[in-house]
């Protein structure tokens, strides 16, 4: 027992334990802001506007804590940073491009072009968001890879957002031979996707002739459907529409090529087969 008290009433023992305490205290103080910030209306805050906020209360109870540890050991920050002051030039200039995807990171909030689970294509990268930090938009791509975005990139690029709005269209082009009815295979095409469960009802489905082909007449079948549909509701409408062409006996051409020998070349040929049956 004396030897605990001994080792109490030392200063530096008051401080870890008050440093305990402390930590402590900011770790219930964030799981209970967490917890109060996750029961917000998602209708009010937007899930990556919920998430940067955790993200900045976390930061600010980090920088707060450090703080408080500074003051506690008699630490005084003024010295430090001017004992670092080559060090902090130095790191000031490699913070800019930190700095810029930060204000970045703000203009990608404000402007809501992009929230989390939407399907996106910065360049050649394309992928699902899975998070929009300060510094970076981390996706995933279809073969499950991460890839991480800055978000200065996403700013000065191009950005396509296939999720954006909730119904997508899609242009079924197809080819009939020119002995077609084209009257007919134009009413094939709009009873296929007519008869899909899939493909919206409005804006309804549109046919037309988009020019004549080096192997037959181009149609297009234009149809919408639910974003979330849409690559099954593609698929589908392709299968039905081979199928229902070969049951009514409408031909998809392929590419044909005709080879026309001149006459001259045929008195040539002939020409030099008597020639070698003379030999």
């Amino acid at each position: 027992m004396d030897l605990i008290k001994t080792v109490l009433s030392y200063p530096i023992t008051e401080k870890i334990i008050r440093l305990v305490i402390v930590c402590l205290i900011f770790t219930v103080i964030y799981h209970l802001a967490k917890k109060i910030i996750a029961r917000i209306n998602v209708q009010r805050i937007a899930p990556q506007t919920n998430l940067l906020i955790r993200k900045i209360l976390k930061y600010l109870l980090v920088v707060t804590f450090v703080f408080y540890v500074f003051d506690l050991f008699d630490i005084h920050l003024t010295a430090v940073l001017g004992a670092a002051g080559i060090a902090g030039v130095a790191i000031g200039f490699a913070a800019q491009t930190s700095f810029s995807n930060v204000i970045s990171g703000f203009f990608l909030l404000s402007d809501k072009a992009l929230k989390l689970g939407d399907f996106i294509t910065v360049g050649d990268v394309s992928g699902t968001v899975d998070s929009i930090d300060f510094l970076s938009v981390k996706i995933h791509t279809v073969d499950n890879t991460m890839v991480r975005i800055p978000n200065e990139t996403i700013i000065k690029s191009n950005l396509l957002n296939i999720s954006y709005f909730p119904v997508r269209r899609a242009a079924i082009a197809v080819s009939v031979g020119y002995s077609t009815d084209l009257e007919h295979a134009m009413q094939v095409l709009r009873t296929v996707a007519n008869e899909n469960p899939l493909v919206l009802k409005d804006p309804e489905p549109l046919v037309y002739i988009d020019g004549l082909g080096d192997s037959g007449i181009n149609l297009v079948l234009t149809v919408w459907a639910e974003s979330p549909n849409f690559r099954n509701m593609k698929t589908s409408v392709y299968v039905a529409v081979q199928k229902t062409f070969a049951e009514e006996g409408i031909e998809i051409p392929f590419p044909k090529c005709d080879v026309n020998f001149p006459e001259t070349l045929h008195v040539a040929q002939k020409t030099g087969d008597s020639d070698t049956d003379a030999v």
